[in-house]
């Protein structure tokens, strides 16, 4: 399962972005490098701000990873519909989109936001599941 990879990502110390990326990486073979990995750092937190949660962000990257060959307007219908759909379950699932909401409920000082990342993986998997069903 996706969520163990995250989760695993997430306890070496990568943030939340970064944790989800390299998981998506891994459990759906993106093909990336380090240094590729390394352009999502900045997403934690929300941005650093509390904003847009990195779990989120970092789930979205593996979408364009996933499913963009070369640009996004070569795909965009499709790439609107799996987009729309895991910020929409997300939401549902996590109640915000916004680090600074998200974070009250599911951190915890032992675990810091492994349950966020945990939580973002499985919610990602069953979005690009449902997705590839429907193709």
């Amino acid at each position: 399962m996706l969520r163990e990879v995250a989760e695993k990502y997430y306890e070496q110390g990568y943030n939340c972005a970064e944790a989800m990326l390299r998981a998506g990486n891994e459990y759906y073979n993106l093909q990336l490098h380090d240094s590729d990995m390394r352009m999502v750092a900045a997403f934690g937190g929300g941005f650093q701000s509390g904003d847009i949660c990195g779990a989120l962000s970092g789930s979205a990257c593996i979408i364009s990873c996933k499913y963009i060959e070369t640009k996004a307007h070569d795909n965009q219908e499709e790439l609107k519909a799996i987009t729309q759909k895991l910020m929409d379950t997300f939401e549902a699932r996590m109640s915000s989109k916004l680090c600074s909401v998200i974070k009250p409920i599911y951190y915890t000082p032992e675990v810091k936001c492994r349950n966020t990342v945990g939580l973002s993986a499985e919610v990602l998997e069953s979005v690009i599941h449902e997705f590839e069903e429907q193709k």
